[in-house]
């Protein structure tokens, strides 16, 4: 998980004003894997604080266009941000004419999306983290890797994405496919959180009771994964943090 991609996009640069880490001293609100679940959304977003959404914005859900508007808005307006989730990284691959597979989810997306809101999302979808660390806290879309302590995220890759970058979008793979096709992940990567770090994390949908999954090792790190399965006949989680000293 040492490699790193060396070919990257040729991107446009975020608004002036669009928020990309989160200012110090303030309470949070954590909110999970959208999938275009519009009314929940809307609903994470009646709050004071801070909000930080762990990505996968768009696909499977009613109204991806409306979400991934409302997340622009947000963080132009300097009141949250959200971060790169592998189905963020596949819209902005499609809006800047890069490879990509289009499955009937993305397609679903795109035709909603008209070329004013192409043109904002591409640059702010380009300049989101793919993971931030505050304090004791790690926010990631995917996964954990102990590299993130040491490095900041690298820029969108043009080609495979690889290393930590893919541990942040994708998780940890056994190898195995499930029957559904998709890759079987683990999460030995919980093993290696340091103790009294927390992850918050989305992308992987562990929980059983409809709330947030806790998942804790031995050495006292903690992983919570807010995936609920919003806008895939789930709902949509968020957890609320208060300011570190």
């Amino acid at each position: 998980m040492s490699e790193q991609a060396h070919s990257h996009y040729t991107q446009a640069q975020p608004e002036p004003g669009v928020t990309v880490t989160i200012p110090r001293g303030v309470a949070l609100r954590v909110v999970g894997d959208v999938h275009g679940d519009v009314r929940a959304f809307e609903a994470a977003l009646r709050t004071d604080r801070f909000v930080v959404q762990l990505g996968d914005l768009t696909d499977y859900g009613p109204d991806s266009a409306a979400c991934l508007e409302m997340a622009l808005d947000l963080c132009e307006s300097g009141h949250g941000l959200f971060l790169l989730g592998n189905h963020d990284l596949k819209l902005a691959r499609a809006i800047y004419g890069r490879p990509v597979r289009i499955d009937a989810p993305l397609a679903e997306t795109l035709a909603q999306l008209d070329n004013d809101l192409r043109e904002r999302a591409g640059p702010v979808i380009a300049a989101a983290p793919a993971w931030i660390i505050q304090g004791s806290r790690v926010f990631v879309h995917g996964g954990f890797h102990t590299a993130m302590l040491e490095q900041p995220p690298p820029p969108l890759p043009e080609g495979r994405v690889t290393g930590v970058l893919s541990r942040a979008l994708y998780g940890e793979h056994t190898g195995r496919t499930q029957p559904d096709g998709y890759p079987e992940r683990s999460l030995r990567w919980v093993d290696r959180i340091p103790g009294g770090m927390t992850v918050y994390c989305g992308h992987d949908r562990r929980s059983t009771d409809g709330r947030p999954y806790i998942r804790k090792n031995a050495q006292g790190g903690v992983a919570i994964f807010l995936d609920t399965g919003a806008g895939k006949g789930g709902h949509l989680s968020w957890v609320d943090l208060p300011p570190l000293d």
